[in-house]
């Protein structure tokens, strides 16, 4: 493979080939012959072809090459200065670091048995050890939500000592997770009575769907229930001039760490007065293997990723922990009053616990359990009167295949099942559990709520919304329309080395380096083999051209470019390195130091501004069903897969992210997966 590179000024209309010289190496003069070609914006248009190379000599010998083509549009004026310094050194002119005209010659790209950018057949010789995370294996999604404060760490306990005493726990007898209880009996729990029919105060029940219902105040003023979402402080009246003051204790608690609309939302929220809750409850609702739990985790990520800080409760795991693991259907029937005790008493401490939580600085609790009836979601109501805000979460499947295969799941992941050797037993018995849920299942119509029919699938469905406002709030309900379990990989990597990561300079648009032309052509390769059988794959990457010319090599698929994976902008220190922002911007080079996570460059961004811009891919990579190539950036992709990774905020700057690596996330039912393969150092 020959390679081409040259400079035109921006009057050039056409590219001629007689107008190359020959190289450098070459003992004999030697001429281009080639098809005529039109530029446009610098662009060489129509498809590359072969060129001949006709060296002269007595026997003149034709050798025939494919050309890549390279050119770049200079103006007038650097053509001029290349050219003196060229007459004034005698050296090979250049400009902007760009050769005038160079040709090199390497091995043909096509002879995949002696090409550099060639790989072995089987890709799984590239794996490398991935860093370790909760979701690089399946691991059974309940498992990774909140431990019990009041149970502490002492285990699962057995069946026969649930049954020989009760549980009893009250709201201020929640302990640390970290520490260890000896009696139960030392804890009272206090149950509201679910009989008495509850109401939020001020609410009037609704029936309408995607609508705002009228209030009725009790000073028989009517007003509009306005929710101005979760993130702001809590507003108090003060004695001084000023109408309302802020409590900064209150203040970094509710502030949440983000940016652009999240922090804007939250300054509203405090600019508007107090909100009618401080905090948002979650509250899932549905039947067995309709995918509460994989829903509940897929928010939990998202709401922590924008910088809401989020928790998920399982119910399921309480009562795991309070009555053992071997709990058989006829423990889930509506008229075994011991049993219904036992569950609505984990529910209970669940939801203690959580509220508690909340009232220690937490925004988003998510409770995850079936709340099938009436009854018990107006227990739930009832604790949290006064406390926070609750959403109703209903998912609803009527695809018997669907239903099928995640029952088929639940027996082979959930703990309940995990000391049950035959799988048809398990199978049974989780199928009696699920006709005991069904005989008094009761769908949400109180309050205010959010219905997802059938739209697991990915494939059309309904979301029904009922009393839904404010900024949160309607977050949650944009990701859960673009949400699904297809299962389907993204592939993460960034673009090949350029010449600034070689001079250790940030930011920039350079071009590739050698090696990250050999690895764009790597990368290539990687991706017809990889998704050899996906034709409906699709390559993003940013605006910048280290980006587009890695992905250039890649044919077969359509690309995107997204300006939204563009690098974290450098502001006034774009094109320096650190050394020099530390010699020249001391007081800059310490901030970042200090706080990489928030710090912003001078008329640049932080990673917060990155994560803020970065949403709308997240939505749309979730709303995808086939495989995405994502061709970016260090800082966005730390981004991203601090998303998929669902790890802490504070350690996103810190990711390790490396050049020339492929980090394949793998997406579906069974939560997320990790792969990376390295194609070359």
């Amino acid at each position: 493979m020959w390679e081409l590179s040259f400079v035109v000024p921006p009057t050039t209309k056409r590219w001629t080939s007689s107008s190359c010289s020959s190289p450098s190496t070459a003992l004999a003069p030697a001429s281009l012959r080639g098809p005529d070609r039109l530029l446009t914006g610098g662009n060489l248009e129509g498809d590359a072809r072969t060129a001949l190379f006709r060296l002269g000599g007595e026997e003149e010998e034709v050798l025939v090459y494919k050309v890549f083509i390279k050119s770049d549009i200079i103006s007038p004026f650097d053509l001029a200065a290349s050219w003196r310094a060229y007459q004034e050194n005698l050296q090979p002119s250049t400009v902007r670091g760009i050769p005038d005209v160079s040709i090199s010659a390497g091995i043909d790209a096509g002879n995949e048995n002696c090409s550099s950018a060639s790989l072995e057949l089987d890709l799984e010789h590239y794996l490398v050890p991935s860093p370790a995370l909760a979701g690089s294996s399946v691991v059974y999604a309940a498992n990774l939500t909140e431990n019990p404060r009041s149970l502490g760490r002492t285990g699962v306990f057995s069946k026969s000592d649930a049954s020989s005493s009760g549980l009893h726990v009250s709201s201020h007898s929640c302990v640390d997770s970290s520490d260890h209880f000896t009696s139960r009996k030392d804890f009272e729990v206090i149950i509201p009575d679910p009989s008495k029919v509850f109401r939020v105060s001020g609410m009037v029940e609704s029936k309408s769907v995607g609508t705002f219902s009228p209030l009725q105040k009790q000073d028989g003023q009517r007003g509009l229930f306005v929710d101005r979402g979760v993130g702001s402080s809590r507003l108090v009246r003060s004695a001084s001039a000023s109408p309302f003051t802020t409590s900064e204790s209150e203040t970094k608690k509710a502030m949440p760490a983000a940016a652009g609309a999240v922090a804007a939302a939250a300054v509203a929220d405090q600019m508007l007065g107090p909100k009618e809750d401080s905090s948002l409850a979650i509250v899932l609702v549905g039947l067995p293997a309709r995918g509460k739990t994989f829903t509940a985790a897929k928010l939990t990520r998202y709401l922590r990723w924008l910088g809401h800080e989020t928790k998920h409760f399982n119910v399921g795991k309480y009562r795991r922990l309070k009555h053992g693991v071997n709990q058989s259907a006829d423990f889930f029937r509506a008229d075994n009053p011991e049993g219904m005790e036992a569950r609505n008493e984990v529910a209970a401490l669940a939801m203690e616990d959580m509220i508690s939580w909340m009232q220690e600085g937490g925004q988003v609790g998510i409770f995850d359990a079936t709340n099938s009836t009436r009854q018990r979601r107006n227990m739930l109501m009832k604790m949290a009167e006064g406390k926070c805000k609750i959403i109703f979460l209903e998912t609803l499947c009527n695809d018997e295949r669907i239903i099928e295969r995640n029952i088929r799941l639940k027996i082979q992941q959930s703990p309940d099942y995990a000391e049950e050797s035959d799988f048809e037993a398990g199978l049974q018995d989780f199928k009696s559990r699920l006709a005991n849920y069904e005989k008094v299942y009761e769908p949400v119509e109180e309050g205010s709520y959010i219905k997802m029919i059938d739209m697991v699938s990915g494939h059309g469905g309904q979301i029904q919304v009922n009393n839904i406002s404010g900024y949160l709030p309607g977050r949650i309900v944009f990701f859960l329309v673009n949400t699904h379990l297809t299962p389907r990989p993204i592939l993460l990597t960034r673009h090949g080395e350029s010449r600034d990561n070689v001079r250790g300079r940030i930011g920039g648009d350079t071009v590739l380096s050698g090696s990250g032309e050999i690895y764009a052509k790597k990368l290539a390769n990687f991706v017809e083999k990889r998704l050899k059988s996906e034709r409906t794959a699709s390559i993003w990457t940013s605006t910048l051209q280290r980006t587009i010319i890695t992905a250039s090599p890649i044919f077969g698929f359509p690309k995107i470019q997204w300006r939204a994976l563009d690098e974290i902008n450098a502001g006034v220190c774009d094109g320096m390195t650190y050394e020099e922002i530390k010699r020249n911007m001391p007081e800059e080079y310490e901030s970042r130091k200090k706080d990489k996570l928030s710090y912003r460059y001078p008329r640049g961004e932080s990673y917060l501004d990155v994560i803020q811009r970065l949403e709308p891919v997240i939505i749309e990579l979730e709303r995808q069903r086939a495989p995405v190539v994502v061709i970016s950036h260090q800082a966005v992709l730390r981004a991203l897969y601090a998303y998929f990774a669902d790890r802490p905020l504070k350690e996103v700057p810190h990711i390790e992210v490396p050049l020339h690596t492929i980090i394949e996330i793998q997406m579906g039912v069974t939560g997320v997966q990790e792969k990376r393969y390295k194609l070359m150092d």
